[in-house]
C-alpha cells in the first residue's frame, strides 16, 4: 500500500513506516505520562528555570523537560529499534547519554561554555571516527568528494554548530521543539524512503517524544526541556542529517539530487540564525557568546508580538523552507543554496519592520523559555 503526496511528488509505503509508527506512538504515551509527576517532582525541589534579565519568561518555570522526552525516546527504541554491536550505534548512543548527563548539569549548575564545547568536540569526533561523517558536497560550489582531514573538520563544525543552534533557538515557548518535531519527521520520512528504515526509528522515536512535550510546553508554558532536551534534540538532528546525506549518496534511485542543500534546509533557521547573531554581536565588539535578545524569535518579541503567535509564525516558515528545499532539488546547488539564503536575508528584513505592517501591539507577552 502505498500513498502519494503530491505536495511534494513523492509516494510513501506505508508498509515501511510500521515500526516507525510504533516507535511514534510509544514514545508520545511514554513521554505524556511521564511529564505530570517530572513537574511535581522539580516543583518539590523547586528545580525551577529562574528568570532574569536576559530570559523572557517572567515567573520560575519547571525545566529538564528533556528528561521524560529522552525516556519517551529511549523506551521507543528498547522496544522497537534493532539494536547491534556495530561502532557507529555504540558511539551514537554513548553521546545521548554523555550529552543527557552534561545538560542535567548545565540545568542544575550552569556550566561554563567552553567545558561543553569541550565536550561536544570530543563527542562528534567520536561520531566522526565511527564512519559517520560528511563525505560530499555532491557538487556544491563545484566540491565534490572531500578530503579525509576535510571530513573531519566540517563534520565535526556541523554536529557542534547544529547542536548549538538549536539550543540557542529554544528561547520561547514551543520553538525549538516546534521546529526540532518538522526536522526530525523530515528526516524520517526521507530516511526511510532511502532505505535506512532503522534508522529513521530514531528520528520517529525523538520526535513523538516532543510532540508529547509539545502539549505542556506551549505558551503559557508549564515546562522547558532545558539544555537537557535541547543538546539531545540539536546532536540528534546533526547527525541524521549527516546520515541522510550517507545514504542519499550511495542510492542507486537517491530521494534527493543534492542532499547537502537540502539537509540545510532542515536546519537553516537555527544555523542562520545563530551565525547572524553571533556575528552581529562581534561587529558590536561584545562577545559572540554573551546573551542578548536579537535571536529571531525577539524580533518578533520586541516588538510586542506574543510568543504564541511568534512561535507559529516561526514554525510556519519553517515549514515552507522545508518544502523550498526539496522543490529546488532540481537546480544547480550552488543556486539553490544562494536563494536559501536570500529567502533567510529576506526573513529577517520583514520580521525586524513586521510592525509596522501589522499595528495591533496589544497582545501581552506571556511565559516564555530561556534565550
Amino acid at each position: 500500500m502505498n500513498n502519494h503526496i503530491h505536495l511534494i511528488q513523492v509516494d510513501l509505503y506505508l508498509y515501511d513506516y510500521k515500526f516507525a509508527l510504533l516507535s511514534f506512538i510509544t514514545a508520545f504515551v511514554v513521554t505524556l505520562i511521564t511529564i505530570p509527576p517530572l513537574i511535581s517532582l522539580i516543583k518539590k525541589y523547586r528545580l525551577f528555570d529562574v528568570p532574569d534579565a536576559r530570559k523572557e519568561h517572567a515567573a520560575p518555570i519547571a525545566t529538564m523537560g528533556g528528561i521524560a522526552i529522552i525516556a519517551g525516546m529511549m523506551m521507543a527504541l528498547i522496544l522497537w529499534f534493532p539494536f547491534s554491536n556495530s561502532i557507529g550505534q555504540i558511539s551514537f548512543f554513548f553521546s545521548i547519554l554523555v550529552l543527557f548527563g552534561l545538560g542535567i548539569m548545565d540545568d542544575l549548575k550552569n556550566l561554563s561554555a567552553k567545558y561543553k564545547f569541550v565536550v561536544q568536540i570530543a563527542l562528534a569526533v567520536l561520531i566522526a571516527l565511527s564512519g559517520i561523517r560528511i563525505a560530499s558536497f555532491e557538487g556544491l560550489f563545484g566540491i565534490y568528494d572531500l578530503h579525509v582531514t576535510a571530513q573531519y573538520t566540517v563534520t565535526v563544525l556541523a554536529i557542534v554548530g547544529i547542536t548549538n543552534a538549536f539550543n540557542l533557538i529554544d528561547g520561547i515557548d514551543g520553538l525549538a521543539g516546534g521546529l526540532g518535531f518538522m526536522s526530525l519527521v523530515t528526516l524520517g520520512i526521507f530516511l526511510t524512503i532511502n532505505g535506512d528504515v532503522n534508522t529513521a526509528l530514531i528520528s520517529f522515536a525523538l520526535a513523538g517524544g516532543i510532540l508529547a512535550f509539545l502539549y505542556f510546553n506551549f505558551n503559557p508554558a508549564r515546562i522547558f526541556m532545558g539544555d537537557t532536551g535541547s543538546l539531545v534534540l540539536g546532536f540528534v538532528v546533526a547527525v541524521l542529517c549527516i546520515r541522510l546525506m550517507q545514504v542519499n549518496g550511495v542510492n542507486l534511485n537517491p530521494a534527493i539530487p543534492h542532499a547537502p542543500v537540502f539537509v540545510l534546509s532542515i536546519v537553516l533557521i537555527p544555523v542562520f540564525d545563530t551565525i547572524r547573531v553571533f556575528v552581529v554581536r562581534i561587529w558590536k565588539g561584545n562577545s559572540p557568546f554573551v546573551a542578548d535578545k536579537t535571536h529571531i524569535h525577539h524580533l518578533l518579541t520586541n516588538q510586542g508580538f506574543s510568543h504564541a503567535f511568534a512561535a507559529k509564525l516561526i514554525c510556519f516558515l519553517h515549514g515552507f523552507i522545508l518544502l523550498e528545499g526539496y522543490w529546488l532539488r532540481g537546480i544547480k546547488p550552488a543556486f539553490s543554496f544562494l536563494l536559501l539564503i536570500a529567502f533567510m536575508l529576506l526573513v529577517i528584513v520583514l520580521l525586524r519592520n513586521i510592525g509596522f505592517l501589522y499595528k495591533d501591539k496589544s497582545v501581552q507577552q506571556l511565559p516564555s523559555t530561556k534565550d
